[in-house]
């Protein structure tokens, strides 16, 4: 009789980006410093020669460009991205500045296993230009959420929320550096829960290790004002 026990597979990660793939390098990191174990099966972006698919290259991941003003229509797109996120056998859509709106079919595909992240503590401040909405509004604080999507734009049930101290001194980008940082902390932490089967969506809300999370999800407060 054999002794070895049986190793489970990592979790494959399909991570799907826009840009300059900041929260992308927080999962590299995250995996590298042996903080998640997971597979970071591939990176697709919906633009061609930005930053991510760099980082992604760099990191030995395969990339993928899918541009989607090749498509006559949203479906289309999403139905090929469809197709290339389930050929890699992914177990977690992460959207990691995935400038993209899909559609309830391609939601609907992937719900319970699809993150997003999105820089202001939901339901506050869906959409753009979240800090200086957040400015403007004379809130005490702002801060990033991380969520499983459906389809209302980021209106999917809150997974972890991290939050920081709106200084007088703060304008936009000010307030937007110290949100990202709290970005690069929580979206690998959900990544990981995921992974170890501790945080499930059910019935449209979060459990969290067999407790019901409220709807801001798991929170941390952070006091950095740097």
């Amino acid at each position: 009789m054999s002794d070895a026990t049986p190793t489970t597979k990592p979790l494959r990660l399909v991570v799907l980006i826009s840009g300059s793939g900041s929260n992308l390098q927080a999962i590299i990191d995250a995996k590298k410093n042996g903080d998640l174990s997971v597979d970071i099966a591939a990176v697709i972006s919906n633009r061609p020669q930005v930053q991510g698919l760099t980082r992604a290259q760099s990191a030995g991941i395969p990339t993928l460009v899918i541009d989607h003003q090749q498509f006559p229509t949203r479906d289309a797109f999403d139905q090929e991205l469809m197709s290339l996120i389930d050929a890699y056998e992914a177990d977690l859509v992460v959207l990691a500045g995935f400038m993209r709106i899909l559609t309830p079919g391609f939601t609907q595909h992937y719900l319970g296993r699809m993150f997003n992240i999105h820089p202001s503590l939901l339901p506050k401040y869906q959409g753009l230009h979240t800090h200086q909405r957040a400015l403007e509004a004379g809130d005490s604080r702002h801060g990033v959420t991380v969520h499983f999507v459906t389809a209302e734009l980021d209106g999917g049930p809150a997974c972890i929320q991290a939050s920081v101290p709106i200084l007088k001194t703060d304008d936009a980008g000010l307030l937007a550096k110290r949100v990202q940082k709290q970005e690069h902390i929580i979206y690998p932490l959900a990544i990981k829960w995921f992974a170890e089967k501790r945080l499930v969506m059910v019935e449209g809300k979060v459990m969290l290790d067999g407790a019901l999370l409220p709807a801001s999800g798991y929170l941390i407060e952070s006091q950095d004002i740097h």
